[in-house]
């Protein structure tokens, strides 16, 4: 049997089992995105991104589709009444499938321009959305319709969406992707994914002082992936980072160190907690959803 578990420092051992079992759930996507675990129905929902879908997890009926064309969805999210917010590359905006099913855009627009193509959100506990808005929907094919950019540069933006009030809170990143906050909401974690196709670009995962709950402040390098790109991660209970990278799920603890990876057949893209006690890592990854049992529960879904 191959192995899936490598220990970097013996902190990973109360984290996951040496003998832990990764399960491949679902395949069939192009390239699978941004999972959101449902525990209402013990569901997986998650983005085709590339396939322009969105795709549902069951244990019961397998895959099924939940939207086709999905307007390029890529992160996706729970709000404080359990629906489904989510990115959409397509229509370069934040949008939110309502408890009839419908679907409404909430944000499209900062000073009167058009958004970029958000990629990655998460919901504060204060209901208020947090994404970022790289140009990958504008400039790479098959994530987005096109376009021209109208904002003067990628930025991660905080979102009421009782008000309405948009603004962005970090402006110094090349291409703000993935994010998470801590489990005390004090951190925010935002990663750079620049490397993909900016040479010598960043590959990394950046850590921000939450500030009144509204800014942030005094950003500095959490932690440099390699190999591969910190797309999306998620955080558990105790503060330690989950992220993809090239070969696995990386996990680093609340001071930086790396603990140890998951070790993944397809490149991993993002990840969400899930399971009845919120115990299990659901993973996408390249055209496939994987799980894996923890020791430890997740903050955020």
């Amino acid at each position: 049997m191959a192995k899936t578990i490598e220990i970097y420092d013996d902190r990973l051992r109360a984290i996951v089992s040496l003998d832990a079992s990764l399960q491949k759930l679902a395949n069939g996507a192009v390239h699978s995105e941004g999972p959101v675990y449902f525990h209402e129905d013990n569901t997986v929902v998650w983005s085709d991104a590339h396939g322009n879908r969105l795709l549902r997890w069951s244990p019961i009926n397998d895959v099924s589709v939940l939207r086709d064309p999905s307007d390029y969805q890529s992160g996706n999210y729970r709000d404080l009444e359990g629906r489904l917010v989510a990115c959409s590359s397509g229509l370069r905006a934040i949008i939110r499938r309502e408890h009839n099913g419908e679907w409404k855009v909430l944000v499209d627009r900062y000073q009167g321009k058009r958004l970029n193509s958000p990629n990655d959100l998460v919901v504060k506990s204060d209901g208020t959305i947090w994404f970022t808005d790289p140009p990958y929907g504008i400039t790479e094919q098959n994530q987005g319709y096109g376009g021209e950019q109208e904002q003067t540069g990628n930025f991660v933006y905080r979102f009421d969406s009782v008000t309405g009030e948009i603004y962005p809170v970090v402006t110094d990143m090349m291409r703000p992707n993935g994010l998470a906050f801590s489990p005390d909401e004090s951190l925010l974690y935002v990663s750079d994914t620049a490397a993909f196709n900016i040479p010598g670009g960043p590959h990394d995962i950046c850590v921000y002082e939450v500030v009144g709950d509204r800014h942030l402040q005094n950003g500095r390098v959490f932690a440099v992936i390699d190999p591969g790109q910190p797309d999306g991660f998620r955080v558990d209970k105790y503060g330690n980072v989950f992220t993809s990278s090239e070969d696995s799920v990386q996990i680093y603890a609340p001071n930086g160190t790396q603990l140890g990876k998951i070790l993944v057949p397809e490149t991993p893209t993002n990840l969400t907690f899930g399971g009845t006690e919120g115990e299990r890592l659901f993973i996408t990854a390249g055209h496939s959803l994987y799980a894996i049992d923890l020791n430890t529960r997740g903050v955020q879904q």
